[in-house]
This record gives structure tokens, sequence and C-alpha cells, in this order.
């Protein structure tokens, strides 16, 4: 009798293993795609509600990839694509912590900058408009460089 409840029990908590092991994706994860290009980000902004329109492209002399502006509700932000997520590192690694500059490129910005990385893309927005930092952070993650 004893090995029978046993074996029960064995049985019982192994369907309990398994089935937690193999959960389906909840919804918040469903909900938040992780961003790997500006296709992706875009879908991510207008996901959200956000109005989020390519407007102009953009060179920066400190980034290899030609890049777009974006304007996302009422702010412009400059997304930089690279053909790959280590291409992109190694650019992102430039970055000084602050965002004050960019390898051996010193910036003079006109408001504070931000620059945030997923995928294959370095978003750089530059402004303080509390709205459009939350919604970056929603979307893309912590900023990983500026102030």
């Amino acid at each position: 009798m004893q090995v029978k409840i046993l074996s029960i029990l064995f049985f019982a908590l192994g369907l309990i293993v398994y089935g937690c092991g193999n959960a389906p994706a909840t919804a918040a994860s469903t909900e938040s795609p992780i961003v790997q290009d500006q296709a992706g980000l875009i879908a991510a902004l207008q996901a959200t509600g956000a109005t989020a329109e390519i407007t102009d492209t953009v060179f920066q002399d400190f980034f290899s990839p030609e890049g777009s502006i974006i304007r996302v509700n009422e702010v412009d932000i400059q997304v930089f694509e690279y053909e790959s997520a280590e291409a992109m590192e190694g650019e992102a690694s430039q970055v000084a912590p602050d965002g004050g500059s960019v390898g051996t490129s010193m910036m003079m910005w006109m408001g504070a900058p931000h620059f945030y990385k997923a995928g294959r893309i370095i978003v750089l927005y530059i402004g303080s408009d509390d709205a459009a930092l939350n919604l970056f952070e929603a979307v893309i993650g912590q900023q990983f460089a500026g102030q």
C-alpha cells in the first residue's frame, strides 16, 4: 500500500514539475516584444498607442550606419541599425556612460542625451520629456548611457 501511495505522489510531483517547465508564455511577455531592429521598434511603439514614423535620415560621425529620424508622438529619436548585434555592441561600447563622448568625439548636446540599445539598433534621444523617457524604457529597456 505504501509503495502505491509513494508511486502516485512521485507521479503527481513529476506532472507538476513538467507543467511548470512547459508553461505557456504569460500575457506580459507577449505584450512586450523584444525589439531587434528598426521595424520592430516602430511596431512596438505603435503597439503602445504611440505614433511612430520615419521622417528623415541622419548621419553621425561616431556611428557607422546611416540613421533614421523617427518622430515618436511629439519627439524625435535617431535610430541606427547594424548588420549584427555584435557590430552594434562594438560601437555602443564606445559611448561614455554620461553620453558626453563617443570614442574620441566629444559632444555638445542641445539637451540631455539618452542612449538605448536592443537587438541590432542603437537609439539616441536628446531631450528630457518624461513621457517619452518612460515610453522608451518600457519598449526598449533602460538606457545604457546618458543623463
